[in-house]
Order: C-alpha cells, then sequence, then structure tokens
C-alpha cells in the first residue's frame, strides 16, 4: 500500500483532494448477482467526491503524472480486495501505451507485481485493455498481455465501437470479455439500428469466444436491450453509481430477475404470435391451391420458374399488408420463381433477377429449407432480422409446398 503521503498529499497539477479507489458493480444474467466491481478513481475535497475521469482526459497533463495517480488508486483497490474471504472479480482499466511503455523500459508489470505483493489470486482480477489509439507494435502488445493470461488474469477490451478496439485487435488479443458502452450505441444510431448493432456484437463475442459486457445501462429500457442483445453482464446507473465500498451481492437480484421474468414472457407471447402468423399463412397457402396447380403441371426444362411465377399469383390476394415479398425456393436452396414484392401503391411488382439465386448461404435458410413434406406441414418462423433492401425488421416464414419445393414469406416484424 502506498504511505499515507502518496495517498493524501496529490500533484501540484491535479487533482487536489485525497484519492480514493471506488466500485461500481457490475452483474451477471445467469445469476442475478454482483460478480464483480470496475475499480474508478474518485477524489474528496472538503467532504465532496468527485470522478478523476477528467483529470485522465486531460492532455495537458503529463502522462507520468496519470500513471502515477492511476497506481496509487489500483493498489488501493488490490490491497482492498486482498482483505476478502470470498473476493469478487476485479476490474482494472490499464491503457495500452502504459503497459506499453513501462514493460519495454523495465521487463515489469506493476499490477502483477501488485498481485504477488498482497496475495491476490490473479484469477479475480480482470484487465481492461482502453485507449483509443495505440501507435506502437501490436505483436508486441499482444505478446504484454498473453503475460496477463498466463499469470491467470481475464482480458476485457473496453470501449468497443471506438478507434483502438478494431476487428484485427479483437482477434489478436482474444478476449475473455467485449465491454460495449450502451450509450455510445444510442448516441450513434436509431433505436432499431442500434440494437442490431448490440445484437452483431453479441455474435462477435459468441464467435471469438468471449463474453458481453453493456456498461452505460441507465433505464430498465437498457436493461431490457441488453436482454435482448444477449449480454451476460451490465453495469450502469441503473444499478450504482460506484461506491467506497463493496455492495451485498443479491442487492440488484430481483431487479434483474423481474426483467428477466417480462423478457420470457414477452417470448413466449412473440411466440405463440408467430405462429398463429405462421398458421394462417399455412391456411392461405392451402386455399390458394398453389399445391395443386403444381401437381397438375409438369413444366418442361426452363419452363419452372413461369409456373413457380404463376403459382405465386394465386397466393397473392390472400395476403396482409404485412407480408412484404414472397419467393419459391428448392429445397437446395435455390430460388425457382422471381420477387414478389409489395409496392407503395398496395400492389405487387415483380423482380426476375432473384430467379435462381442460390440462398443456401445464408445460416438461417438451412433450418427452413429442411422441411419434410411427408410427415411436416406446419410453417417455420425465422428470428427477427434486418431485411437487406428495406432494412425493415422482418421475419421468414417457410411453408413446404412438396418434397422439392418450400414457399418463403418475408413479413414485416413490427412487434416488439
Amino acid at each position: 500500500m502506498s504511505n499515507q503521503t502518496d495517498c493524501d498529499v496529490i500533484s501540484r497539477h491535479y487533482p487536489q483532494g485525497q484519492l480514493l479507489a471506488y466500485y461500481q458493480p457490475i452483474v451477471a444474467m445467469e445469476t442475478r448477482a454482483i460478480i464483480g466491481y470496475e475499480a474508478l478513481g474518485r477524489e474528496r475535497i472538503d467532504g465532496a467526491v468527485r470522478s478523476l475521469g477528467p483529470f485522465f482526459t486531460d492532455n495537458t497533463v503529463p502522462v507520468e503524472e496519470h500513471v502515477r495517480i492511476d497506481r496509487i488508486l489500483r493498489e488501493q483497490a488490490i490491497a482492498k480486495l486482498s482483505k476478502e474471504a470470498d473476493p469478487p472479480l476485479l476490474f482494472v482499466n490499464l491503457k495500452p501505451s502504459w503497459i506499453y511503455r513501462h514493460y519495454k523500459r523495465t521487463g515489469e508489470l506493476h499490477t502483477l507485481q501488485l498481485l504477488q505483493k498482497y496475495g491476490v489470486d490473479p484469477r479475480r482480477v480482470c484487465i481492461e485493455i482502453t485507449e483509443d489509439e495505440f501507435g506502437d507494435s501490436m505483436s508486441e502488445l499482444t505478446q504484454i498481455v498473453d503475460l496477463y493470461r498466463q499469470a491467470g488474469c481475464q482480458i476485457a477490451i473496453d470501449d468497443i465501437g471506438t478507434g483502438f478496439s478494431n476487428f484485427d485487435r479483437m482477434a489478436r488479443i482474444r478476449p475473455n470479455l467485449l465491454k460495449v458502452d450502451i450509450l455510445l450505441m444510442k448516441k450513434s444510431a436509431t433505436h432499431s439500428g442500434y440494437l442490431g448493432v448490440l445484437r452483431s456484437f453479441s455474435n462477435l463475442a459468441e464467435q471469438i469466444g468471449a463474453s458481453l459486457l453493456l456498461e452505460g445501462v441507465e433505464t430498465s429500457q437498457d436493461l431490457k436491450r441488453a436482454i435482448q442483445a444477449g449480454a451476460r453482464y451490465v453495469q450502469g446507473y441503473l444499478f450504482s453509481q460506484a461506491q467506497a465500498d463493496y455492495q451485498d451481492r443479491h442487492a440488484f437480484t430481483s431487479l434483474i430477475e423481474a426483467e428477466l421474468i417480462a423478457h420470457k414472457l414477452l417470448m413466449k407471447e412473440t411466440r405463440l404470435l408467430w405462429e398463429g402468423i405462421g398458421n394462417r399463412l399455412v391456411e392461405r397457402v392451402r386455399e390458394s391451391g398453389i399445391r395443386e396447380l403444381l401437381e397438375r403441371r409438369s413444366p418442361n426444362d426452363g419452363e419452372e420458374a413461369e409456373l413457380a411465377d404463376e403459382a405465386i399469383r394465386l397466393l397473392l390476394p390472400r395476403l396482409d399488408d404485412s407480408c412484404m415479398r414472397v419467393y419459391l425456393c428448392r429445397t437446395t436452396g435455390i430460388q425457382l420463381s422471381a420477387n414478389h414484392s409489395r409496392s407503395d401503391a398496395k400492389g405487387w411488382k415483380t423482380n426476375l433477377e432473384y430467379r435462381f439465386a442460390d440462398w443456401s448461404w445464408r445460416p438461417y435458410f438451412i433450418p427452413h429449407l429442411s422441411h419434410d413434406a411427408s410427415t411436416e406441414t406446419e410453417a417455420k418462423i425465422s428470428g427477427k432480422y434486418a431485411d437487406l433492401d428495406t432494412h425493415l425488421w422482418i421475419r421468414t416464414v417457410s411453408i413446404p409446398i412438396n418434397d422439392e419445393l418450400v414457399l418463403l414469406l418475408d413479413v414485416i416484424d413490427s412487434f416488439e
């Protein structure tokens, strides 16, 4: 632990008060409990406590002073962690340029030295790599980060979506966690747009073997979006601002459980709603006579596409406004018909461009094209996704016509 003079007498540059490490809780969805804390810098002056964020982002302050103050705060946090019988996970922010510069000069990693000094299990520490820019060797930085990993620390990349955290660096560092500020997404995109971006980060985390942590969760709506996006961990003012001490592990369990229950009820209602939509579309297909037309006509080679379009036209008058596109595919994924899309004038237009397009490369098409018409006649419903052409949220409903053909209908999903 730094001596009293280091803790209390601060640089003549800034800040001017007593340095304090504060702790903002991070809550896990699966346990509904606090699993750890991010250590944040605060200063106390005349009884008032304020953030050191402005100090650490002030480019007029020498880097050496930033590092000195950061080390005092980091040692406070690690010393506190060492006193816990069942320590939480401590998230410690480190700038790559600081790590790199110190290690290249000394061959030492200050945080690992502190963990050894206080007898803290490195597995209870998560190193957050955060910075907008890093101009030195990425391969050397990766080697340094691997030293933390080999010691047992977890690795997180903070500020996902900013300059530092590009995809190449994420792939090289191989983090345990991706940390995304939900407020950044809300400010940089429309409502539906930022939710799509958040979902993409969840998919990215899954593909690289990481967990998604969403910070900046301030409202129940933010928490709802975090759950929809597949976040494993959440952090923000909805739960708590940074505090001087750790909090009860289950302080926010009821809040998480209530939102999870609401989410499950919504998912159930949504599933039942779309099952109903699918069943109604199956009935429309039966009424239209598509199957009968295709069964009694045996087109010559080159006429299959025309017959497919003729069959679809039997169905179009029976579809409501939510159905925006209809097409017929072989079970191999090859589109046979044209695209029949609803026009602005409430009519339908035909786009021949998509005849014989191969959609088997799209992951969500595989289950839709695997119908067994001999045993299954019900519709399959895709998950919600953004349409490539219109950017509307849609779901694809697939209905088997026979052993070789599947009818696909793109339906607008306007439900929350």
